[in-house]
């Protein structure tokens, strides 16, 4: 088991986890940074947030510490990161974080969902446009629909890091929410799918917000006239 320090908070990862980038990104402090950079940019106490694709705890565990853990929710998919992420929130002192075992969805498909587990946890997804990775193991986790979830934590801010499923979730109706950082996939789904999430959004009200958007991370707010955070 390795540790990491990042923005204050210490990660523990497995070895066998460290693959590719991950290792240089965290020993460099920059997993994740440009979503960091975003959320301590704009969150402010009274607001809910909703980590779509929380990974190992990082960003719920930075939130937490604005927000308060009870104010905090993570969806993870892979059996062995939500693992991770609920052990990196207790060892930072948030074990009252939620962390929601599940894929996240643009609508209801049923009770489960075919999810693409990889060796590189932070690469796994629900099947893209060109179907599997050839190192995926398919397997099943539970379905959860974006409806569903905002209906039950009513978040005011989200994040979402899904790998392209964001393509089908961020253009289904986001009542309640006032902020969204969103970590694009145009490899998935090229310019012509983030310009769909772009116009989905800005029917809904919302405009590019450029404070904190950088590169493939890109921030959404609109004005809910003070309805936002309660």
């Amino acid at each position: 088991m390795r540790s990491f320090t990042l923005r204050g908070l210490t990660l523990y990862l497995p070895n066998s986890a460290l693959r590719g980038n991950l290792q240089r990104s965290l020993t460099a402090g920059r997993y994740e940074n440009h979503e960091a950079d975003a959320l301590l940019a704009h969150l402010v106490p009274g607001d809910r947030f909703l980590d779509l694709g929380a990974g190992i705890g990082f960003l719920c565990a930075l939130a937490a510490g604005v927000l308060g853990e009870d104010a905090v929710t993570g969806v993870e998919a892979g059996p062995e990161t939500i693992a991770l992420a609920r052990k990196n929130l207790a060892a930072n002192g948030f074990k009252g974080v939620r962390v929601i075992r599940g894929a996240v969805v643009g609508e209801a498909t049923g009770g489960e969902v075919e999810f693409g587990q990889r060796p590189a946890f932070w690469a796994s997804a629900l099947r893209g446009p060109e179907g599997w990775p050839e190192n995926a193991e398919v397997i099943l986790v539970p379905a959860r629909p974006i409806a569903r979830l905002l209906a039950k934590v009513r978040p005011t801010v989200i994040c979402c890091d899904i790998e392209g499923a964001e393509l089908d979730v961020l253009v289904q109706p986001l009542p309640g929410v006032r902020l969204i950082v969103v970590e694009t996939h145009p490899q998935v789904y090229g310019d012509a799918g983030v310009a769909r999430i772009r116009t989905a959004l800005a029917a809904q009200g919302f405009q590019d917000e450029p404070k904190g958007a950088k590169a493939a991370t890109l921030v959404f707010r609109r004005d809910l006239g003070g309805a936002g955070a309660e």
